[in-house]
């Protein structure tokens, strides 16, 4: 499951095409070595430090460190573009940054301590989370 979350404001043409180019190779090499539960949110017009942000899940570290691998060599095979890597020898969150799209692997424990992509998501974004959370939460709750 990959959800989307748009940027306030839009970024110019050239620039994007090239983030977008490089998100899609990213989200395909995810999709491939079986990342869960991919966040992508879109930064541009928010901040200056990348114009995509991707969060996802591995089962275990071992997953996590083999994901965020996977994905630094097919962009350097690819693209020929170096990304920096760091935290892939723990394998409990890594980061890859890309300049243009940043990548968050987490084991799922990890990811739901940090809660990363809360920090990131617009306000509307982030009620409808929560509603459909406390929805989860009743359900779960009632009897059956």
């Amino acid at each position: 499951m990959s959800t989307t979350v748009p940027s306030p404001q839009p970024a110019t043409a050239t620039a994007a095409e090239t983030s977008d180019q490089l998100l899609t190779r990213i989200l395909s090499s995810l999709d491939d070595d079986k990342a869960e539960d991919i966040v992508t949110i879109d930064l541009r017009g928010r901040s200056a430090m990348a114009d995509h942000m991707v969060i996802a899940s591995g089962r275990n570290a071992r997953q996590v460190a083999s994901i965020a691998e996977h994905l630094v060599d097919r962009l350097k095979q690819d693209t020929g573009r170096s990304a920096r890597i760091e935290g892939k020898d723990t394998g409990d969150w890594v980061l890859i940054d890309t300049d243009d799209v940043i990548v968050h692997v987490f084991r799922p424990e990890v990811r739901e301590f940090y809660q990363l992509e809360k920090m990131w998501m617009p306000a509307d974004a982030l009620g409808s989370l929560r509603a459909d959370a406390a929805r989860e939460a009743s359900a779960a709750a009632m009897p059956q």
